[in-house]
């Protein structure tokens, strides 16, 4: 199957992405115009300490229009590294630096409209090394048990989807010592 970009047109250039739209020669050979997000990318956190706890984030969401519960994220820099970019977010969002960053994988946001790719790390042997946090975020720190952050999500309290999925992917991690 052959798609080809035919134009690109910037309806929006943003701080964290741009808004452009893109007509593409379908297979069939007629063009069809989308709206694409273009995004640099992300890093999400799971951050887990001796004690057998994950540290969350809770932060209002305009897109929820309430606060969620969250793993620690953020947008990647221009040109950086997902690993740096994760060794910072949590120590800006957690204040904690981790000894062990391992990643876990990665997926994408929203691939019909959106080409933001995000990293997922697991964080252990953590220690106190706060960074100044972004002047327009206010976060509550929150550690949840293992096991009490894993049924959270079952029982759909946890509604942020990066969070769920980090989650996920960090289950062949979170040993049964975790889990008990």
């Amino acid at each position: 199957m052959a798609f080809e970009l035919l134009q690109r047109t910037v309806l929006h250039a943003g701080r964290v992405f741009t808004v452009a739209q893109h007509t593409l020669q379908l297979p069939n050979g007629k063009s069809q115009t989308y709206d694409l997000v273009e995004h640099e990318g992300a890093v999400t956190i799971l951050p887990l300490d001796q004690a057998g706890n994950i540290w969350f984030v809770r932060q209002y969401r305009l897109g929820a229009g309430h606060p969620l519960l969250e793993l620690p994220a953020g947008v990647l820099h221009a040109g950086e590294d997902p690993l740096e970019g994760a060794a910072r977010e949590v120590r800006e969002e957690i204040g904690m630096a981790a000894g062990n960053l391992k990643r876990l994988g990665g997926f994408y946001m929203a691939p019909g409209y959106s080409t933001e790719y995000m990293h997922v790390f697991l964080a252990d042997d953590l220690t106190p090394a706060p960074l100044p946090q972004d002047e327009d975020e206010f976060i509550e720190r929150v550690s949840i048990p293992v096991k009490e952050a894993l049924a959270m999500a079952q029982r759909g309290e946890i509604e942020d989807g990066k969070t769920l999925v980090a989650l996920f992917l960090a289950l062949p991690e979170l040993t049964n010592q975790h889990l008990e």
